[in-house]
């Protein structure tokens, strides 16, 4: 067996995030007397928020200004007088409330027993933290590592390099990064120089010069990559 640690992302990996976003989104506006947010603002909401996390993800950017700037740019285009600073507090509340485990989540990780496990995440602290203790997935990770402890994110090498020394392993070899995102996940784990296991149950087609080592589209699959010896 090479490996033995296993890195999982989270959002839209082990748990649906679109259902997550779309339910706090949803809520949120009805909180502030907009019951038709969702229709009315959630496409808006995307496209601003797509930008954002690029920005994010290419250092142009931090989690804390992302937090307040997708909220107050949507606000503006929409001439909606909300403070951007406390809805998008609210909305990170909203989103720790929320959990949809991915199909056969479960069930794979009823096969990993013999691993240890981590979750590496971009997302912020309180929110994850709050899902994750809401699942399954509960009490199962050995470290929870987001890039709002850590000042770096997915796909900075800082992050990688975190993980491992929190994990005491010398050796990268040992490690597998398993994740949905290509620029993020991928392209993080390649930059470290670990081996990456792309989870795309949509099967969506690879256009970027990022390429994992592995590729999965169901949750049965990653059992005999990890218990393959190389």
């Amino acid at each position: 067996m090479k490996y033995d640690v296993l890195l999982f992302d989270l959002d839209d990996t082990l748990l649906d995030f679109g259902m997550t976003e779309h339910n706090a989104f949803r809520l949120l506006f009805e909180e502030y007397g907009l019951p038709n947010g969702l229709n009315d603002y959630h496409d808006s909401y995307r496209t601003i928020s797509k930008v954002l996390w690029d920005d994010l993800e290419h250092g142009r950017t931090s989690l804390a200004e992302l937090k307040v700037e997708r909220f107050k740019r949507l606000f503006t285009e929409h001439a909606l007088d909300i403070d951007p600073v406390i809805f998008g507090q609210k909305y990170i509340e909203n989103l720790g409330k929320e959990v949809h485990m991915i199909s056969g989540v479960e069930e794979m990780f009823a096969s990993m027993k013999d691993f240890r496990i981590a979750l590496l995440t971009n997302g912020f602290k309180d929110a994850q933290h709050a899902r994750v203790n809401g699942s399954a997935l509960k009490n199962l990770f050995e470290i929870i590592i987001t890039s709002e402890e850590t000042g770096f994110q997915k796909p900075q090498k800082e992050i990688f390099a975190y993980a491992l020394e929190k994990l005491q392993i010398s050796e990268p070899s040992r490690v597998l990064m398993i994740g949905d995102s290509l620029t993020s996940d991928i392209q993080g784990g390649n930059n470290f120089g670990i081996d990456t296991c792309w989870f795309n149950p949509h099967r969506k087609l690879n256009h970027a010069d990022i390429q994992p080592t592995f590729e999965i589209h169901s949750w049965d699959q990653l059992a005999k990559i990890v218990s393959t010896p190389y």
